[in-house]
């Protein structure tokens, strides 16, 4: 009884989960997610990361996310990035999404720039029912399906703001098993927006929000606060609209490498099953040729 609850609540999470891209509270360190003009913007200097985020520990099941990224600038124009990311639900939904963008830089002014951007790639979903106690059920059958997507963007930014809008996914796809709807992935839109404010030499404030819109469904928001001591050391905090409270902090190991960690409180029904959610993202900058070093420190 146990295993056909659980499958009963997959599909029902599935559903739910399946309208949405992956959303990670340190979102504003990997906007490539859901922004194909999101740019580094820095000729010479590849900007690397990992990001791992465990979902609703205590529920037998919950989600699991890696996601593993890339930002190259090519030239003072033009810049590339890779990023692909691993879904786990419990033990019967597996996701793999690979994408690439590709970004064009213009200025506006003397200090602000814009991008352009378009994103394609290919999203492979797996259903593996072996592992439970309905696998020999007809209704319950595995599943393998790959689906393409593409997607655009807009990114407005100088040293101190940014602004962007995008729709990342703008070929809705969906599964159906037996007339029923496992899997859906509606077309979304994204905005998002950061400033960084300079309390003083040694204190600067990065509030940032992110608003989410999936064609169907109400809108939903992110809004973060970060304080940046030193340029070296993190404390921040963020809501996501009726679901969690985060608590974020980072740190520069070194002048090119810098690790966050973030812990998101329920803020849900879930609440009282669940201990929480774990997020550690890991940053790494180096330069193309000998002579380029990375300059300064990216706030956003």
């Amino acid at each position: 009884m146990k295993k056909i609850l659980y499958i009963l609540a997959f599909f029902v999470y599935a559903n739910l989960v399946g309208q949405q891209q992956p959303q990670y509270s340190q979102y504003m360190y990997n906007m490539n997610v859901v922004n194909p003009a999101y740019v580094i913007n820095d000729p010479g200097i590849i900007y690397l990361g990992a990001l791992y985020r465990q979902q609703w520990n205590g529920i037998e099941g919950g989600p699991k996310t890696a996601n593993v990224f890339a930002n190259i600038p090519t030239s003072e124009n033009v810049e590339l990035s890779f990023n692909y990311s691993n879904d786990e639900i419990g033990e019967v939904q597996q996701e793999n999404v690979f994408n690439v963008d590709f970004a064009y830089v213009i200025p506006v002014s003397r200090k602000t720039k814009m991008a352009f951007g378009i994103k394609a790639g290919i999203s492979n979903l797996v259903l593996d029912f072996s592992k439970t106690n309905v696998s020999t059920d007809p209704s319950f059958q595995n599943q393998n399906s790959t689906f393409f997507n593409a997607g655009a963007g807009l990114f407005i930014f100088n040293e101190r703001f940014y602004a962007g809008f995008s729709a990342p996914n703008l070929f809705p796809a969906d599964l159906n098993v037996d007339n029923i709807n496992i899997y859906e992935q509606k077309t979304q839109f994204y905005g998002m927006a950061g400033y960084v404010f300079d309390i003083n030499r040694n204190l600067k404030l990065k509030p940032s929000t992110i608003i989410k819109q999936s064609l169907g469904a109400p809108i939903t928001f992110d809004a973060s606060v970060n304080a940046r001591f030193y340029d070296k050391f993190e404390v921040g905090a963020s809501y996501r609209f009726q679901e969690n409270m985060a608590f974020m902090a980072a740190a520069n190991v070194t002048y090119n490498f810098r690790i966050g960690y973030a812990y998101d409180y329920n803020a849900s029904k879930l609440r009282s099953f669940d201990n929480g959610t774990h997020e550690i993202i890991l940053l790494y900058n180096f330069g193309l040729i000998k002579s380029k070093k990375y300059i300064s420190p990216r706030f956003y």
